[in-house]
């Protein structure tokens, strides 16, 4: 594996309650290779199996089968302790729903997440000032969620994504809860933190948000299939009949 592969899965595997009668293959073999600075969006009904790949790949569950590698580190050689610290160090996390603390101000939300380091308190609101600077908010900082609009709170939820500086960025649904014209402002955002090297991991179910990516992997049954960007539809993109 070369040093630019920030995620490398290999034959990944995940099958809950294995050998009873609710057994569920959530994930069959599941190989996939991410650079540094890619935009990669992964597809799929409900059902698929992408959310299940989303948790593996921000080390909030475990494989039944397989390897991942994060960063070029094996997840499979750390503790539980070791990968909240990977976590935290290596993955931002954005999700649909913005879960921003009402009573804090942007600021203080974005901040929220060094708190679990040893950072100092000045040291915490400067780079949590420098994230919302990044995302286009230096002026929304003092304001809390409810005196900010839906593509602002978003935007917020973002920057403390940032805040630790991850290479990784996994975004789920991240422009379900938005109108489209705010949505393309965030999938512009993604773009632009592509461009600054991040690498962003979107999960999403609508294909013309996947188009923005630079690749589009599909999930059906657990199983992974890239797709080229702009080609025709797939069934996967089909809801499960």
């Amino acid at each position: 594996m070369t040093e630019s592969a920030v995620i490398q899965t290999r034959a990944l595997g995940k099958v809950y309650s294995p050998g009873s009668e609710a057994e569920v293959v959530a994930l069959a073999g599941v190989d996939m290779r991410i650079e540094r600075g890619e935009f990669v969006a992964i597809m799929g009904p409900s059902g698929s199996g992408k959310s299940t790949l989303m948790n593996m790949l921000g080390c909030l569950d475990t494989p039944s089968s397989g390897s991942y590698h994060c960063d070029g580190i094996d997840v499979a050689m750390l503790d539980a302790e070791q990968r909240a610290v990977l976590r935290r160090d290596k993955i931002g996390f954005v999700f649909q729903g913005f879960n921003l603390l009402p009573r804090m101000s942007a600021l203080e939300n974005v901040a929220m997440p060094m708190a679990y380091t040893s950072a100092p308190r000045g040291e915490r609101l400067r780079r949590a000032h420098e994230a919302l600077a990044a995302v286009g908010l230096s002026t929304r900082e003092g304001h809390r969620p409810s005196e900010l609009s839906g593509g602002q709170q978003q935007r917020v939820a973002i920057a403390r994504a940032l805040i630790n500086r991850p290479p990784i960025l996994l975004a789920d649904e991240p422009t379900g809860a938005l109108d489209s014209v705010t949505g393309e402002e965030i999938l512009a955002l993604f773009k632009r933190l592509r461009d600054e090297d991040h690498t962003v991991v979107l999960i999403t179910h609508d294909p013309e948000v996947a188009r923005h990516a630079d690749r589009i992997f599909l999930m059906r049954d657990g199983e992974l299939h890239e797709q080229a960007v702009g080609g025709p539809a797939h069934p996967a993109a089909e809801p499960v009949r």
